[in-house]
């Protein structure tokens, strides 16, 4: 079985991954993987945009808003070490030729989304993290320390007890092969992949989360799963087309099937998503209608062309007409446990990004703070590899090829443990006493 060797392997071409390998210091020798296509991450899906501190004013309310959403069970230092983070991760991605909206003076423009108290959102249409993400991946296909390998699928890590040395990874092929790194960063995103109706790649699975559990690494709150309220409704199979929380931050509203508003469009989204549900029981319907035509011609087709676009190919005129809309599953909230530097309980192995969970979100993400929180704790991830002192891996040991030839056979027992996992720890919390 062919071996390789690298100072970092990291998993995953999402924001988190590429802004983790570009955070790292150039002598090191880098190599990142992904199992389809770099640019089919969820990173490059993301429509709304990205939050930014603006100014020393707007930190109590940002941490406010933050905690209400995550319904006050976040992390408060992990959410203070974002907070106090943006502002520099927004220059780093101005530097690298992010094109965020901006004023007519020239000043940055920003926009609101539901559960905030202020616009404090940067975006690029309404397709920031293909914005984001794009940039990123360009800046990594121009450093020469690091190597990008696509549809190189991680199957296991490599590890000796505590002490994470790589991973084994098969190719296109099918073959397997040893990818042996001191440092191993998970950025492998969520578990869209799982579910029926969801915004996610569906080759997205979390299989990560069962190669954790399986080595003996620490998980949390797996039960903690984002559904998002708006996705344009449709009965074709595949990926759920994400209508931007920002839309509604702009104006658009809600109405049942008589036509009418049952709801604020500006609460949180597992508060607006439980509104729909009830709705959609009381109506005896599959959709409610989102109206974006309160927004104007001008603001619809300047902020949201990509949504107009993709509605008119779905048969809606966004300018003249509400379209349906339905809950689909969009985040996940919970994953492999991480401290404040990103580092999980194995010795060597670090998770970034919706794969990780440092607790910033708590029990339901606050709008537009996916990617901020992706690349504050990648960043971090990163320095302390950099600062963190020679780690000694380990050898691979012995590691049988056959045991991954047999990719869906091995894929599917990943699912069912992820599924298995999802089902003990919701059943772990509800048996808990209700905080008061």
């Amino acid at each position: 079985m062919n071996t390789e060797f690298y100072d970092v392997a990291v998993v995953g071409t999402g924001a988190a991954g590429l802004f983790c390998a570009l955070s790292l210091p150039e002598t090191l020798r880098v190599l990142i993987i992904t199992k389809r296509e770099a640019e089919q991450s969820d990173s490059f899906l993301a429509q709304g945009g990205i939050c930014v501190l603006r100014g020393e004013e707007d930190y109590e309310d940002f941490f406010r808003d933050t905690m209400r959403a995550g319904h006050y069970e976040n992390n408060k230092d992990a959410v203070a070490l974002m907070i106090r983070s943006s502002n520099a991760v927004i220059r780093q991605l101005l530097d690298y030729g992010v094109r965020f909206a901006r004023r007519r003076d020239g000043s940055l423009a920003y926009t609101k989304e539901g559960g905030h108290s202020k616009p404090r959102i940067l975006f690029h249409e309404d397709v920031t993290g293909r914005e984001i993400t794009g940039a990123l991946l360009e800046q990594v296909r121009r450093r020469p320390n690091i190597t990008l390998r696509e549809h190189t699928t991680m199957v296991d890590l490599i590890a000796q007890g505590n002490l994470c040395g790589g991973v084994v990874a098969v190719d296109s092929r099918g073959e397997p092969s040893l990818i042996q790194a001191p440092s191993v960063v998970l950025a492998c995103g969520g578990l869209g992949g799982l579910y029926q109706n969801s915004t996610n790649f569906p080759h997205i699975t979390g299989d990560a989360l069962a190669i954790a559990l399986n080595r003996g690494v620490a998980l949390e709150h797996l039960d903690y799963i984002q559904i998002h309220p708006t996705t344009l409704f449709s009965q074709k199979p595949g990926r759920r087309f994400l209508i931007s929380e920002s839309v509604r931050g702009e104006g658009a509203l809600l109405y049942n099937k008589n036509g009418q508003r049952f709801t604020n469009e500006l609460q949180p989204r597992d508060v607006l998503s439980q509104a729909i549900f009830r709705q959609l029981e009381k109506d005896g319907t599959e959709f409610v209608w989102e109206d974006m035509r309160p927004l104007g011609e001008q603001a619809i087709l300047n902020h949201f062309p990509n949504i107009y676009q993709r509605c008119l190919e779905e048969g809606f005129n966004v300018l003249t007409q509400p379209i349906p809309v339905t809950p689909a599953q969009h985040y996940f909230m919970g994953g492999i446990r991480v401290n404040l530097a990103s580092q999980t309980s194995m010795d060597g192995l670090y998770a970034v990004g919706e794969t990780s969970c440092n607790g910033v979100h708590g029990r339901n993400r606050l709008a537009s703070n996916s990617l901020l929180e992706s690349l504050v704790f990648a960043q971090r991830a990163a320095e302390d590899i950099a600062f963190g002192g020679v780690r000694p891996g380990c050898a691979a040991g012995d590691v049988n090829p056959e045991d991954y030839r047999d990719l869906p056979a091995l894929f599917a027992g990943y699912a069912e443990q992820v599924r298995a996992a999802i089902l003990e720890s919701a059943q772990i919390r509800a048996a808990q006493p209700i905080r008061a």
